[in-house]
């Protein structure tokens, strides 16, 4: 039972694909919002299927080093349709190419059996440097807007927190796969609450745009 509160941040996961399907109640939404309930469906089923290997004593290290590929190319995408500069698309795509390749071969010739600690570490350091650039942009803004109610600022700054704080936990994931219990377990609650961070924030995106009507008297 004590395991089962390290996952608890599935809940949320769920909750964020709820709320995702609002997208398609808006009018032209942007194609990385309509692609986004999709990738959460996905996300969801692999959580759930990894949990309970965990639980279970099975091994989802394969798993989730695919997983993560995919996961860093889907938010790549995502970032090229926010970004608004077009040089800075080009080398984002550039980018998300040189990872795939690289990612493809650690895993295929590299860290095989072990967590692709290395590819995780470049792709969060692409996400963190681009989800900054974004912010940049911001400021290089002629206009005042409120980012509260825009999709992309949530997006970037859940992205950003939680790519931050990630990387020395999963970049040293294999040196402390046989540490003691007690530090396995606390870097798993700090997980938890990070991943339960960065869903909060993709719901909040989706339902920030959503338009409520003012009562008339």
């Amino acid at each position: 039972m004590r395991c089962m509160l390290f996952y608890y941040f599935i809940y949320f996961i769920q909750i964020c694909l709820l709320a995702s399907l609002t997208v398609y109640f808006r009018k032209k939404p942007d194609l990385y919002l309509r692609l986004f309930p999709l990738f959460l469906l996905i996300t969801d089923i692999v959580e759930v299927v990894g949990s309970y290997q965990a639980l279970h004593h099975g091994t989802n290290v394969n798993m989730y080093n695919v997983f993560s590929i995919f996961e860093f190319c889907f938010y790549f995408f995502c970032l090229t349709q926010i970004i608004q500069n077009k040089k800075a698309k080009i080398v984002i795509l550039v980018l998300s190419a040189l990872y795939l390749l690289f990612a493809l071969y650690d895993i295929l010739f590299g860290q095989k059996s072990t967590f692709n600690s290395l590819a995780y570490s470049i792709g969060a350091v692409f996400i963190v440097a681009i989800c900054i650039y974004y912010f940049f942009e911001l400021f290089q803004l002629p206009h005042a807007q409120n980012l509260l109610r825009q999709p992309a600022f949530w997006i970037c700054t859940g992205l950003l927190f939680f790519f931050t704080c990630t990387y020395p936990i999963f970049g040293l994931a294999n040196f402390y796969a046989h540490a003691p219990r007690v530090i396995i377990n606390n870097v798993g609650a700090i997980l938890s609450f990070l991943n339960a961070s960065l869903y909060s924030s993709f719901t909040i995106a989706f339902l920030c745009g959503i338009k409520t009507r003012k009562s008339t008297s």
